[in-house]
């Protein structure tokens, strides 16, 4: 009798060995899911310095975008020929016409020429839009010749609104101005039209 119902208890411990077992594998299960979600960058992750991608098909000659990296602001400009050249003007106006002196973080080998961009899209400029001097975001005042707070030859580029520093179109800051240096130039990379911000060929910054 005791080993028939040796048998029977033996098989009811079975039973709820597989059952619990199966309920615990689906319960693994729907704890993975949002596991694995949560690889992808959160906006927290962005903030705090992962790659952020930019659709830049839509931005024309002339034009310029802002969206956020690290927390600030940074600028892509589709800069004209004719703004090239008023880069190429500006040389002897600027403080550190080859930016040799960098803010806050190193300037990328790519961009270490007259229009500090990549040589391939020499017309892309991208700079993190905070002021070497206090912090403070330029304002863009492409336009030539004279403007209030401007010189009357002035080439167009930026003016910073709380001291009055005033940068090029490849943001070099010119001359006698509070600002000590020329703005960053974060690391980048461009594929087809899309611009990744704090990621590049060496991987991110």
């Amino acid at each position: 009798m005791r080993d028939k119902e040796d048998e029977r208890v033996d098989g009811g411990r079975r039973s709820w060995l597989i059952a619990t077992t199966v309920a615990g594998g689906i319960g693994g299960v729907a704890t993975v899911v949002p596991f694995v979600s949560s690889f992808a960058p959160s906006e927290k992750a962005k903030a705090a310095g992962a790659p952020v991608e930019v659709d830049i098909s839509n931005l024309k000659p002339g034009d310029m975008m802002t969206v956020a990296w690290r927390g600030k602001p940074v600028w892509i400009i589709n800069r004209t020929d004719k703004q090239l050249a008023d880069v190429q003007k500006a040389d002897k106006e600027v403080a550190d016409p080859e930016s040799k002196n960098p803010f806050s973080m190193p300037e990328p080998d790519y961009t270490k020429n007259e229009f500090r961009s990549r040589a391939d899209h020499k017309n892309l400029f991208v700079a993190v839009a905070v002021c070497t001097h206090l912090g403070c975001t330029p304002t863009p005042r492409f336009q030539e010749g004279a403007q209030p707070n401007l010189p009357d030859d002035w080439p167009g580029g930026f003016l910073c609104p709380c001291h009055g520093s005033t940068y090029d179109l490849a943001g070099r800051v010119f001359k006698n101005k509070p600002a000590p240096q020329n703005l960053d130039i974060p690391p980048y990379m461009i594929t087809g039209t899309t611009l990744v911000i704090g990621k590049d060929e060496k991987g991110e910054a």
